[in-house]
């Protein structure tokens, strides 16, 4: 068994198990209930670590979730542990997906069932909040990470100015807040 930053190397099974429960679970956001999963139930990551990892897989084009669960399989079994977490996250999603698309087709005009979408989307809003603010609270322990936290929500949250130039505009600020770290 080899050790990958600290924690002890997930076998095939494992991080196919995991990622498939995540994604299976996770309506309207899976990063919720990967979070929950990875940091909280089995403890693969710290907090911290979880939230370093979720930086470096926003900062990639494409979808977080998919990013990392790249990230943490290649860092467990390399291109094929990737490909496992990949397959595991989004094999029942996609299922799931073609599923609910029909059901929406056939039955999304009754108001019923109108409104029951709006109450899903309702209750994933509230779930990624919540998300966000376990994600951010590792954050909060040190002034400068606080500061970005703070810029980066005014920039994309209050101004809507898109992620590309809020990392632009945070990035050398957030180097030297790291080159102090290190100090």
């Amino acid at each position: 068994m080899t050790v990958q930053h600290g924690h002890p190397s997930l076998s095939y099974r494992e991080l196919f198990i995991g990622f498939f429960a995540a994604g299976v679970s996770g309506f309207g956001g899976v990063l919720p209930f990967a979070r929950r999963l990875i940091v909280e139930r089995r403890g693969w990551l710290s907090a911290a670590e979880f939230t370093d990892l979720l930086a470096l897989c926003q900062f990639l084009p494409g979808p977080n979730i998919v990013n990392f669960a790249f990230v943490f399989g290649a860092r467990h079994h390399g291109l094929r542990g990737s490909l496992v977490a990949v397959v595991g996250l989004l094999a029942a999603p996609f299922v799931i997906v073609l599923l609910l698309g029909g059901f929406y087709t056939r039955y999304g005009q009754i108001p019923i069932v109108h409104h029951g979408f709006i109450g899903l989307a309702a209750a994933a809003s509230g779930l990624m909040l919540g998300t966000g603010v376990k994600i951010a609270l590792p954050l909060f322990r040190r002034l400068g990470a606080s500061i970005i936290v703070a810029a980066a929500f005014l920039l994309v949250g209050i101004l809507q100015f898109g992620i590309p130039l809020t990392i632009l505009l945070t990035l050398p600020f957030s180097l030297f807040i790291a080159w102090r770290w290190r100090r």
